[in-house]
């Protein structure tokens, strides 16, 4: 088939995959299309989530025998493993199709290069690498997680245009509009957790759910809080209030009282290493992904923020600009920390882009990764 048909139905499968966007982790999201030997669109499906059926299940199922002899587009190499669900290539191959295009191999060393294997061993032709660099950007949290042990890591800044967080006093609510905040609850109906600092907690109380158009999502992340000394208070809305589970980082230095306090309320804590005075941070994310956690949204306060950028834990940044000045040298910045020395150490984002949301700017880019072909 010519190269412009091959990128043509990955371009579909792609689009179709991303119909399940924040609802299949700790799996991928994956689309499939599956041509008849005519070339004509014989189905189509993508995976839904955790134990339901793979997009090249649902494709060939709505497709019938009219696979035979066809070709199935999937943006993401058939599994050959019993995980979740039976394994995708016996039922490719019990389809008949004569070719199987996949986007891209599957990072998992499970997979990796086992489900092609097994299709070619089978007779059908096998091609990959179409439309490579658009699927890992489209499973970036998923590669992270599976070839970097940690999940994928989004800062979400909310400042003035002069670069503020809040003011000399501490008053932050609201810098944003309400397009901008809604536009913030769809990012975190998205991910599987949403990280503050302990200053965040205090100060704003914040519930930490994810209200996309003023209405609960059907999934809530679970809510994390960086709070080396166990000062969250057990009334807190995010131990109180609806939503996901708490899950709160402290270190060894905290006091054993407050740490049964909130594990009374509710709260699940999670001890870091070591005897520093602040949560290691890389070893909650690495924590974080032995329970499934594959995509971080951190919201909380400049501190926390400066010590995910300065450790160069931040893959993506969604900053949402309001047309303010605030000013003063006391104002809290948008991110913390201790910086770069030099302007040409500066991150440099990648993928940038730019749309208005209500009276705000949102700027998006991402952390240039090589682990996603970068």
């Amino acid at each position: 088939m010519p190269e412009d048909q091959d990128l043509k139905y990955m371009k579909q499968a792609l689009d179709l995959a991303l119909k399940a966007r924040g609802r299949t982790s700790p799996n991928p999201m994956v689309g499939a299309v599956v041509l008849d030997a005519d070339g004509a669109v014989a189905g189509t499906g993508w995976h839904e989530g955790a134990g339901r059926p793979h997009a090249e299940v649902v494709a060939l199922d709505e497709a019938g025998e009219r696979a035979r002899g066809g070709t199935l587009y999937v943006t993401l190499e058939p599994c050959s493993h019993h995980g979740r669900t039976p394994p995708c290539v016996d039922r490719i191959i019990q389809a008949g199709v004569r070719r199987v295009v996949a986007a891209m191999i599957d990072p998992n060393p499970r997979v990796s290069g086992r489900g092609a294997a097994r299709l070619r061993e089978a007779g059908i032709e096998v091609t990959t690498g179409v439309l490579e660099r658009e699927a890992r950007l489209v499973n970036r949290a998923f590669v992270t997680w599976i070839t970097q042990g940690r999940p994928y890591v989004t800062l979400k800044l909310a400042q003035s245009l002069d670069g503020k967080a809040a003011t000399r006093t501490g008053h932050s609510q609201w810098i944003t509009s309400a397009e901008a905040r809604d536009h913030a609850h769809r990012l975190r109906a998205q991910v599987d957790a949403i990280a503050v600092g302990i200053g965040t907690a205090l100060a704003d109380d914040p519930l930490l759910t994810a209200r996309p158009g003023g209405q609960p999502a059907a999934r809530q992340p679970v809510r994390v809080v960086v709070d080396s000394e166990a000062r969250l208070p057990g009334a807190a809305r995010c131990l109180t209030g609806p939503g996901g589970p708490t899950w709160v980082a402290v270190t060894r230095r905290a006091p054993r009282e407050r740490v049964k306090a909130l594990e009374a309320a509710g709260a699940r804590v999670w001890v870091s290493p070591g005897d520093g005075e602040r949560v290691d941070l890389a070893a909650l994310l690495a924590h974080l992904a032995g329970q499934e956690i594959t995509h971080l949204l951190v919201e909380g306060g400049p501190t926390l923020a400066g010590a995910f950028f300065d450790q160069d834990l931040v893959d993506e940044v969604h900053a949402y600009v309001a047309p303010l000045l605030i000013g003063g040298s006391e104002a809290l910045p948008s991110l913390g920390g201790r910086g770069r020395a030099r302007l040409d150490q500066a991150l440099k984002l990648i993928d940038v882009s730019w749309e208005i949301a209500g009276r705000d700017l949102r700027v998006y880019g991402r952390t240039p990764r090589r682990f996603l072909g970068d």
